[in-house]
């Protein structure tokens, strides 16, 4: 069976009888300017509520946190009675408002004290709203329509909550009977019928209103039974401030509602703006939302006295300034609607136009309004803060912070216009850039260069958000003025670069040439290093025989070995290295005599001989082969 529970239907029934129209005796203070006022001038009479005022007034407080909390598939019926019935709206949703309640009771009126009472009576209003429980709701018929089910197979239940001054207990047991026989025939009807469907369960809930100050002829009494169909309870209260109290319990009963009190909120008085005090305020909102804090066991409770209802519980949440301590930021455990207790007050208005923050005005849900914050921020995002410029430096970070706003104000556009000039002024003064050399050689790109990467990505930037508004577009414009530079400036910046790679490259065949040289030199000395050891090897040799003579005692000093030319330019390290150990292993052997007496470390192999088509010619000038 398709669930629909005993809160999906409430039908209001407001006495309208010329006795609501008597004194509640609760008075209204209306003369507030009493240090302001004149001598001579007389103090305004205080006044005080009908009952009907107060059944009207507490009436629609429940409403208002019903339509709070439940936007959706709680629906009310309003209904006044007197000598007839007067429906105010219908199980429409669209009638679902206190705008249209409010209009509705306008047009009622205030009860006729002259009208007759014998032909005034809440009777015609308790029919009507059996009745009118005996009608299918939209959510239903879809029900019913998407299920293809029949009126039996889907629920119907609904509660009548009746406002009125009953004048015995007598009287209420006949209020309740002719619920009782009203419902037993609509379901005859209903059964007989496809626009009605039987009542299975209906809630009656009598409020007795009463003056202050006299004795109440009803007795209040729990919930009963009356049948089958229909259960009763009775509740009888004084009427002003603890009429409303009662309203604001039955309606946490009746949709499953809790307390939770907003402590320490910090506020600053109007008359005195130099000063602040702490409030507190009392939300409403579904029980579920306690759930969690049942779970961790840091649940507080306090208690809060009633006249009329004893202990009402609430639970206590502290008032904080989130800042960047993460002990301070909790984790949200869920999302639930809310209703402030009393709409009225200060404290309340400020902290709902605080959490509202004109979303109302935006037209666009909380969370719809989040999502669309969130795109805009991550619109241009970079995926590696190594690979952009613009978000590694200081001077971008007023427009960057400005441009991802939905809609910019005069005042930043001027803030954008002037962090493009400052961009424009370093450029101007060949500013060093936040470029990233991972994974290039050298230096990096030249100023000219990371410059026009630096425009590019703050033109990107802005380009993503044009759409956003007119002045989005001026941030793009001064932009792109900017970055347009005169033909002579171009030129002369092009002839500054090809004087700057004439250069570079001039530098870079020096530095080639200084390579070589060394390399020669170091290979060079690398074969020398090798001959020197050939030859104290033979020296080693030729020591051991008996008829060698004693080696040179005499090693040349460092001073008198000849070290290759310092080349031009930077020396590497394998030179540096071949020379310190040439000048190691120098002090180990003799010299070679042909390096000693070389010049420019060149010497002439085998001088005295000169080879002439292929024959030795000698001093006697005889040729041999």
């Amino acid at each position: 069976m398709k669930m629909f529970s005993v809160s999906h239907k409430t039908a209001f029934v407001v006495d309208h009888c010329p006795y609501m129209a008597e004194s509640s005796r609760q008075q209204v203070e209306c003369d507030v300017l009493t240090k302001s006022r004149g001598q001579g001038m007389i103090p305004l009479a205080p006044v005080s509520k009908s009952l009907w005022t107060c059944a009207v007034e507490c009436s629609m407080e429940y409403c208002r946190i019903l339509y709070d909390v439940y936007p959706l598939k709680k629906l009310i019926n309003y209904i006044v009675s007197d000598s007839e019935f007067h429906i105010l709206n219908s199980w429409r949703q669209e009638d679902q408002s206190t705008h249209e309640l409010m209009s509705a009771l306008a047009a009622v009126g205030p009860p006729n004290p002259q009208e007759d009472p014998e032909c005034c009576s809440v009777l015609h209003g308790l029919v009507a709203a059996v009745e009118s429980l005996c009608k299918i709701t939209e959510y239903q018929h879809e029900a019913r329509t998407t299920l293809m089910d029949t009126a039996d197979r889907v629920a119907n239940r609904g509660r009548i909550i009746c406002l009125t001054n009953a004048k015995s207990d007598t009287h209420v047991r006949m209020l309740e009977d002719c619920v009782q026989e009203t419902i037993l025939e609509q379901n005859k009807m209903a059964a007989g019928s496809d626009r009605l469907m039987p009542i299975q369960q209906c809630e009656l809930v009598l409020v007795h209103i009463f003056p202050q100050g006299e004795d109440t002829l009803v007795s209040d009494r729990p919930k009963k039974e009356v049948s089958s169909l229909l259960t009763s309870e009775v509740h009888s209260v004084r009427a002003g401030r603890h009429l409303a109290t009662k309203l604001n319990i039955l309606v946490q009963q009746h949709f499953d509602l809790a307390s939770t009190t907003i402590t320490n909120i910090p506020m600053k008085e109007e008359q005195h703006a130099n000063t602040s005090a702490n409030y507190d305020v009392e939300l409403l909102h579904h029980k579920d939302a306690h759930l969690e804090f049942f779970k961790s066991g840091d649940l507080h409770m306090a208690g809060s006295t009633s006249r009329d209802s004893g202990l009402k519980e609430t639970v206590t949440l502290k008032w904080c300034t989130p800042r960047t301590n993460s002990v301070e930021l909790h984790y949200c455990t869920g999302a639930y609607r809310i209703s402030p207790t009393d709409v009225n007050s200060r404290p309340s208005s400020c902290l709902t136009n605080f959490l509202l923050n004109d979303a109302e005005a935006s037209g666009k849900p909380p969370a719809e309004r989040a999502k669309a914050q969130l795109e805009r921020y991550t619109r241009y995002w970079p995926m590696i803060i190594s690979q952009t410029t613009i978000f590694n430096m200081q001077a971008v970070v007023p427009l960057a912070n400005l441009i991802v706003k939905e809609s910019l104000s005069e005042e930043d556009l001027l803030t954008c216009q002037k962090t493009v000039y400052n961009l424009v002024d370093m450029e101007r003064k060949n500013d060093p850039l936040p470029i990233s050399t991972v994974g290039s050689r050298g230096k990096g790109p030249k100023r000219d260069e990371q410059y026009r990467i630096m425009w590019n990505e703050l033109e990107t930037l802005v380009k993503t958000h044009v759409a956003g508004s007119e002045r989005h577009q001026r941030v793009l414009d001064c932009i792109i003025a900017c970055r347009s530079k005169p033909p002579e400036e171009e030129e002369r910046k092009k002839r500054g670069r090809k004087r700057e790679d004439k250069e570079d490259k001039a530098e870079k065949n020096i530095n080639k040439d200084s390579e070589d040289k060394s390399w020669q030199e170091s290979e060079r000395l690398k074969g020398a290093v090798e001959r020197g050891k050939e030859e104290q090897g033979e020296s080693e040799v030729i020591k051991d025989s008996p008829d060698s003579p004693e080696p040179l005692n005499k090693k040349p000093r460092l001073e008198e070995i000849q070290l290759p030319e310092k080349a031009k330019g930077p020396v590497s390290l394998l030179t540096m290295w071949t020379n310190r150990i040439t000048v190691a292993n120098s002090r180990k052997h003799q010299e070679f005599a042909g390096r000693i007496s070389s010049v420019n470390n060149k010497a002439e192999l085998y001088q005295h001989l000169k080879d002439e088509n292929g024959m030795d010619l000698h001093e006697n000038g005889k040729a041999t082969r």
